[in-house]
Formats: C-alpha cells, sequence, structure tokens
C-alpha cells in the first residue's frame, strides 16, 4: 500500500504539470470585483464549426418587439451550433435586471472593442456618451453590422450631444437620417403593413438568388408575425435587396397576400450594402426589418441571419444549404407588445447550463 504522504505530492505535481501544458483559455469573468455577476451573457463558440475563432456582440434594447429574448437564442445557435464566440448586451435597469423600458444604459458595450461583428436590435436608445463611444469607435473601423428590426430607429440622442448624428432623425450633413440611413440603409418612416393584423411571407426577388446570404432558403421559408415596414425605394447607394415582403391578410404563415398597392410594389425586408467610415475600409451591412423574438420561430428567418453572420465576417464559403439552424434550449418567445417583457429576469437567468 502506497503512504498518502508520498501520493499527495505525486498527484500535486502531476497537476501541476498537466495545468502547464494545457493552453490558456480566455474566460469572461462571471462577476466584476464586488461580486456582483456581469449584467450581459456570453456564450462560448464550441466545436469546431467555421466561426471559431470570430466573436460577435449583439446589442438588444428595445421596448416592444422582445429583442431581450431574440438575441440569446441567435447568440445560442451561432455558438453551439457554428462555434461563434457571443456576447449578448441588455438594457439594464438599477435593479440589475434586463428592463427594456431603460433606453439610457446598456452596460458592456466595450465588448465591441473587440468584436468581429456587431448585431444590433435596439429601439430609440438615448446611451451616454462613454456607452456611445464604443459603438462610434466600432463603426469608426469600418467593421461589419447587422441590424435587426428597430435598429433602423436604433438611437434617439438629442442635439448639441456629441453623438446626435446617430439618431434616427439626426440631420448633420453626411448623416441625415442617423445611424439607421447612413449605415443600414433606411431610418424608421412608416408601418407599411397593418401592424398586429397583416404578417410577412418572405419572396426573393430574381436578382437575388445566387446571394450566399439565400443558400437554403425559399421564399415562403421566410414567415413572421411581424408586419412589413416602410422603405424609399429604390433603396441608395450600393443596396441589394435580398428578400421582399409580401404582405399578408393575416397572422398565419398560408394567409393569402392582400391585393393592391400594399404589395405593389412590395417593399424589401432584408438587404445588403456597405458603408464608408472616414479613413477605414468599407464595411458589410445586412439589413432586415424582420427580426422580431416571434419570428426567429420561422427556421427560414433563423437561417437568413445565420447566413448573415457568415456573410458579414467573409466567410460565405462556409454557408451550407443544410447548416444547423435549430433552436437551442426552451424557446417560447412572447407576443410582441409594449409593456410585455418578463420582468425580473437577470442575464446570468440566460446562461446555458454547463455541459
Amino acid at each position: 500500500m502506497t503512504s498518502s504522504r508520498h501520493t499527495l505530492p505525486t498527484l500535486l505535481t502531476l497537476l501541476a504539470s498537466l495545468s502547464a501544458a494545457a493552453p490558456l483559455m480566455a474566460a469572461e469573468p462571471a462577476s466584476d470585483a464586488a461580486g456582483n455577476a456581469q449584467p450581459w451573457v456570453v456564450y462560448e463558440g464550441t466545436g469546431d464549426g467555421a466561426g471559431k475563432g470570430k466573436h460577435i456582440v449583439l446589442i438588444s434594447g428595445d421596448e416592444e418587439y422582445r429583442s431581450e429574448e431574440a438575441l440569446p437564442q441567435l447568440a445560442r445557435i451561432l455558438a453551439t451550433r457554428h462555434g461563434f464566440r457571443c456576447t449578448v448586451l441588455f438594457a439594464i435597469g438599477k435593479d440589475g435586471t434586463i428592463d427594456p423600458l431603460v433606453t439610457t444604459n446598456i452596460p458592456g458595450l466595450e465588448a465591441l472593442d473587440h468584436a468581429d461583428l456587431m448585431v444590433i436590435a435596439t429601439r430609440f436608445r438615448n446611451l451616454p456618451d462613454d456607452q456611445m463611444q464604443h459603438v462610434a469607435d466600432y463603426i469608426e473601423s469600418g467593421r461589419p453590422v447587422i441590424g435587426l428590426r428597430t435598429a433602423s430607429h436604433a438611437f434617439a440622442i438629442p442635439a448639441g450631444r456629441k453623438f446626435a448624428r446617430y439618431s434616427w432623425n439626426g440631420k448633420e450633413p453626411g448623416w441625415e437620417g442617423g445611424f439607421g440611413r447612413r449605415i443600414l440603409g433606411e431610418t424608421w418612416i412608416n408601418h407599411h403593413g397593418h401592424h398586429g393584423s397583416q404578417s410577412t411571407r418572405g419572396v426573393i426577388p430574381p436578382a437575388a438568388v445566387e446571394s450566399p446570404i439565400l443558400r437554403g432558403i425559399h421564399g415562403a421559408d421566410i414567415w413572421g408575425p411581424t408586419d412589413v415596414y416602410e422603405v424609399r425605394l429604390p433603396l441608395g447607394g450600393d443596396a441589394k435587396p435580398l428578400v421582399l415582403g409580401e404582405v399578408l391578410t393575416g397572422m398565419k404563415p398560408g394567409d393569402p397576400a392582400v391585393v393592391g398597392k400594399q404589395n405593389d410594389p412590395m417593399m424589401p425586408v432584408a438587404w445588403t450594402r456597405t458603408y464608408e467610415a472616414p479613413g477605414a475600409k468599407r464595411g458589410r451591412v445586412f439589413e432586415t426589418t424582420m427580426g422580431a423574438a416571434q419570428d426567429l420561430s420561422s427556421e427560414g428567418v433563423r437561417r437568413l441571419l445565420v447566413n448573415a453572420c457568415y456573410w458579414c465576417v467573409g466567410l460565405e464559403d462556409k454557408i451550407t444549404e443544410k447548416a444547423n439552424v435549430e433552436l437551442v434550449g426552451k424557446y417560447q418567445p412572447s407576443p410582441f407588445k409594449f409593456g410585455g417583457h418578463r420582468h425580473g429576469v437577470k442575464p446570468s437567468d440566460l446562461a446555458l447550463p454547463a455541459m
């Protein structure tokens, strides 16, 4: 029988050698210096997916379409199915819970400093200058952007403030229409379909069928209960419509299309374009006026968003027709409405269970 006083030093030596041999992995701290849980959630990329080594920062914060539910689900798919490391940010109240009614606080935006892609789904945010600085630095670097639904009117920053040009109704020369129009291609104009009673079915225009973002997608695969937004036609700059929004008479995927001017012409609901920041290379943009939490129940919408992430970070050659876009974990999105968010939820509640 081996003496325990000899076994323990041997075991400690073995563990030390294994630790030295193991590669160091950067881990997101679970809490700050005071022991408080961080007000964001990180999903580490798993496996050897094509997104391994890429970091996506997803920014939620809208009062109506439940981006605080949609973006964690999208991040889970990107991380567990495709290997991307994903950080999801939220509007946070004074009690540390997710509160999309708080328009002045999205902690953790410094994650953008080292991000490969920003996905944003905010609405009329009036963020302080120190938080907006990270957004501006990201944009001015020319890195890619994905905008979802209300991102066309992502910010509402009063005139006279440092970043007022980002406001949805901005009037600064060269920034008319703010972040939405200058970067994504359009700002808020109006509802085109009837809100809450006319849903949206995708139609792929012939000129877009070869886009890698549409690989594995047929138009009718894309459906959502949210209505079509109005945009100015034609879209400006080098924008290329990928999906048109067919306005339906009701709230089911199989409902007939509306007859008349709402569908003649149809409004684009997804497009690509590039933006050019001063002194930076041109950045890729994918914008869709879909993307509410309920929209992600549609496999076609999920595939569209996952493919767009690949395209934005330059991995379009890795997009496959049958890429896994299945939901991760339980997903029962709340209906879109003002005041409909789930109360008392902390970002740490949204972490995936350890495997």
